[in-house]
């Protein structure tokens, strides 16, 4: 799905006496003052869904995965239905009986995704049941409602459950002819995606017949995360196993994304083992803090070469 992002510029830049416009922003963004909360610029959240329970599944949902959902709850406990992608790429819905269901896959984003998502669903939150959800501006245009993290529940764990087709849009009504064509066409653009379990955001996906793959959001900041990969690249324990390749990574909303190929045959519940066995060794190579070898070093570079950022 396509995405625009831009910055919300307020009415006047932001005035601090005593600092000086050259100097690092207080904020620690690691820019200019100047150019981050001085340029009169709302500066980009790079890590969204931080503070959320399960922030790689929200990145895996809004990323990689097609259909999928996980049940939400307010801060003032009304049950809502969070879904990877919705019709037309709606941004909420609610039903007759007044469910709500909330997609995170949007069709423009701000440099704040999360009051993206947040301002579709305090929108969702005072409209009528049946009625359709007007948030206003939202994504590109500059969200103005409260954050997820406002919103939410977060002491209630998110458990994702993927689905084989979009048939979850039409669920509990009665849907028209209209209605019923339009999910046959998006259930043609499906993929077929597993999630490995007791492994957090590990997804298996089968984009062909010659290859799969898996794509395992990671939790950790990306700097000590990539030391690691390269720890484990130098001495060869990157792979899953016998006819794997490590393909490269994504980066997304401030997490990394490793990924591999598989065979195609093999079935998805096969590599939870072997991907259970991985991330051991991640684990082991998190804990050293030695400086990279230059072996390790090469293996870094060759690692970044391979990494594609996610907009």
């Amino acid at each position: 799905m396509a995405r625009s992002a831009t910055r919300r510029r307020p009415a006047s830049a932001p005035v601090a006496e005593g600092i000086n416009p050259k100097a690092p922003c207080p904020c620690g963004s690691g820019r200019r003052y100047k150019h981050c909360h001085g340029s009169g610029y709302a500066p980009p959240v790079t890590r969204p869904f931080e503070g959320l329970p399960g922030e790689p599944d929200w990145v895996a949902l809004r990323e990689l995965v097609p259909a999928a959902t996980a049940p939400l709850r307010t801060t003032g406990g009304r049950d809502v239905t969070l879904a990877s992608v919705l019709p037309g790429g709606a941004p909420a819905l609610v039903r007759s009986n007044g469910e709500i269901l909330l997609g995170v896959q949007l069709q423009a984003a701000s440099d704040d995704v999360s009051r993206d998502i947040g301002t579709a669903l305090a929108a969702a939150l005072e409209a009528p049941a049946g009625a359709p959800v007007d948030p206003g501006p939202v994504g590109a245009a500059g969200s103005s409602g409260p954050r997820l993290q406002e919103l939410l529940d977060l002491s209630a764990p998110l458990e994702v459950t993927v689905h084989e087709d979009f048939g979850f849009w039409l669920e509990g009504t009665d849907a028209g002819a209209a209605a019923r064509a339009g999910l046959e066409r998006a259930n043609e653009a499906v993929l077929p995606t597993e999630r490995l379990e007791g492994l957090g955001a590990a997804y298996w996906v089968r984009p062909g017949s010659e290859r799969a793959h898996l794509r395992w959001v990671r939790p950790e900041a990306e700097e000590p995360l990539l030391d690691a990969l390269a720890r484990l690249s130098a001495s060869e324990q990157l792979l899953l196993g016998e006819g794997t390749r490590y393909a490269g990574a994504f980066r997304a909303h401030g997490l990394v994304v490793p990924v591999w190929d598989l065979p195609a045959d093999t079935p998805a519940a096969e590599w939870t083992g072997p991907a259970a066995e991985f991330g051991a060794r991640l684990e082991q190579a998190l804990t050293v803090t030695d400086p990279l070898t230059a072996d390790e070093r090469r293996a870094r570079a060759g690692l970044l070469s391979r990494q594609v950022t996610l907009r």
